[in-house]
């Protein structure tokens, strides 16, 4: 099997939860049958969305291209990324390593396109949103996308920054309001594309018609690294 290098610490909570979730998909009887795995966990990556709307502020691309390499290093195989927004730079986080790199927004499309979704409401940072990150992985694998409005928008970036990150509760108020705004636009499922909002997932039942990007990542971490996946993990969305 191949060693996992992870490029994390952006939150620091969803890095701990991809690597519960590994281990949790994967099919292994024994410590030995699980795969080995590097965790960089630097939680002083500058903040992705605020460069992204800001150019004038600290760009991450040196540090994570630091922990790429340092990564690659160590003797890992594959590489990952468990921070959606961050993928905005990943055509130069791939090119600076000779080892693959997960893209988790474009495995999440395809995830959507194998289990024959037609309309996608995306729930993720206004960075992620206007980057078009998710829209044209969705449009790549013939799924349809919705987004929420400039309010609906503002709900999920508070629940994103003023709760999770911020280390409290999950206003579900706040979810609730923003995902019915996308079910209303013909939606039949969502997209949970911040991994922060992986964490609500983790804690409360949210019911069906939701895909959690951290766990279509985990779910191809398993593949990629030459593990056997658990067969209830095969299908992730209904």
């Amino acid at each position: 099997m191949k060693t996992l290098g992870i490029i994390g610490g952006m939150g620091p909570m969803a890095t701990a939860y991809l690597l519960e979730l590994i281990i949790q998909m994967t099919d292994a009887k024994t410590d030995q049958e699980h795969l080995s795995a590097v965790v960089l966990n630097n939680p002083q990556v500058p903040d992705r969305t605020a460069y992204i709307l800001d150019q004038t502020k600290p760009s991450p691309l040196p540090v994570l291209q630091g922990m790429a390499h340092a990564l690659e290093g160590l003797g890992c195989g594959v590489l990952c990324a468990p921070c959606v927004t961050s993928h905005y730079f990943y055509e130069e986080l791939a090119g600076c390593v000779q080892v693959p790199f997960l893209h988790m927004v474009q495995e999440t499309a395809k995830e959507l396109q194998t289990a024959g979704k037609k309309r996608a409401g995306i729930l993720a940072t206004t960075g992620t949103v206007k980057m078009g990150l998710f829209q044209k992985a969705l449009e790549s694998a013939g799924v349809e996308w919705a987004i929420p409005g400039e309010a609906g928008q503002r709900l999920v970036m508070s629940l994103i920054y003023e709760d999770i990150k911020a280390g409290r509760p999950a206003n579900m108020g706040k979810f609730q309001r923003a995902s019915e705004e996308l079910f209303d636009q013909g939606c039949d499922c969502l997209i949970l594309g911040c991994t922060e909002l992986s964490l609500v997932k983790r804690d409360i039942p949210l019911g069906h018609g939701y895909l959690d990007a951290l766990e279509v990542l985990a779910k191809r971490c398993v593949q990629a690294c030459g593990a056997p996946l658990q067969e209830v993990y095969h299908q992730l969305i209904s």
